[in-house]
């Protein structure tokens, strides 16, 4: 029997590009049409599928390598369908093509486009607001920036001393170190939330660290962090309503042999059981 027409797959999934593949090994010429820049749907989005566990990207990429090369597929990518004339067995469809700004026939997918793509990359500039410091970090902050700021790569060291100044790195503050060094903010945030040891929300005065390590784990590190969280009367990462202690738990502060271990500042208490944290807050809760 002869085969006259063709036939059109509306999305291009797994599903629809199974029905194309179906289709096309059969003899019959397809149109696989999707809205999308791509075909692949969303099942590339999943990292094993129900009920083998197979990965998605298994299950896929076989499809999409011979859908590619197959002589009887053509792929619409970037098409909706506009209106569907005609009866079962003569149908016409009428398809609107969106812009792809690019020769498709001459892409190879190197990424290029994108990368210098003039409305993906198109950044609407602010008249810029100069940013004035508070009072009380005005000097110190401008002379910290004024001592860092001719060094090879200044802004890691005007961060630390920022936040070693304050015991965490002010909003405002950041701003006029973007301002004032020429680091775009988006990067200086991202440093100031990568290490752990700054900080970009209001820290006590005494840093609190109790180990968890395996070591300090194994010898009652837990045990030492509940005591601490009851007398000081907050939990871990909280800060005391007089922002005299912040609690924090880290990895390991290198004491192994003194487990289990707390480090207030700069200072190590080991071999330490909670019947003796009272005391050692003690000596931090009067000073100024």
């Amino acid at each position: 029997m002869e085969k006259i027409g063709s036939a059109l797959v509306l999305g291009g999934g797994i599903a629809g590009m199974q029905t194309t593949l179906d289709l096309a090994n059969s003899g019959i010429k397809v149109y696989l049409v999707d809205n999308k820049p791509a075909i692949g749907g969303v099942m590339a989005q999943l990292d094993k599928t129900f009920p083998t566990n197979d990965c998605s990207m298994c299950i896929m990429a076989p499809r999409l390598v011979e859908i590619g090369k197959h002589k009887d597929v053509e792929i619409l990518t970037l098409s909706d369908i506009e209106k569907i004339e005609g009866k079962a067995g003569k149908f016409k469809v009428t398809l609107t093509k969106k812009p792809r700004y690019v020769d498709e026939e001459k892409c190879t997918g190197c990424g290029t486009c994108i990368t210098n793509c003039p409305t993906r990359n198109q950044v609407q500039l602010l008249e810029k607001t100069k940013v004035e410091l508070e009072h009380q970090y005005k000097d110190k902050v401008t002379e910290i920036i004024h001592k860092n700021k001719d060094k090879k790569g200044p802004l890691m060291s005007i961060l630390q001393e920022i936040n070693s100044t304050y015991n965490y790195l002010p909003e405002n503050v950041l701003y006029y170190v973007s301002q004032e060094t020429g680091y775009a903010i988006s990067h200086i945030l991202r440093i100031a939330t990568f290490y752990s040891s700054l900080s970009i929300v209001p820290r006590g005065k005494h840093i609190i660290n109790v180990c968890m390590g395996t070591a300090c784990y194994v010898k009652g590190g837990e045990r030492l962090m509940d005591k601490l969280s009851e007398i000081l009367e907050i939990k871990e990462n909280e800060t005391t309503e007089d922002m005299q202690f912040t609690l924090k738990s880290v990895r390991c502060i290198g004491c192994c042999g003194l487990a289990p271990a707390v480090m207030i500042g700069e200072n190590v208490y080991g071999k330490i059981i909670p019947k003796g944290i009272p005391k050692v807050v003690e000596q931090y809760q009067n000073i100024t």
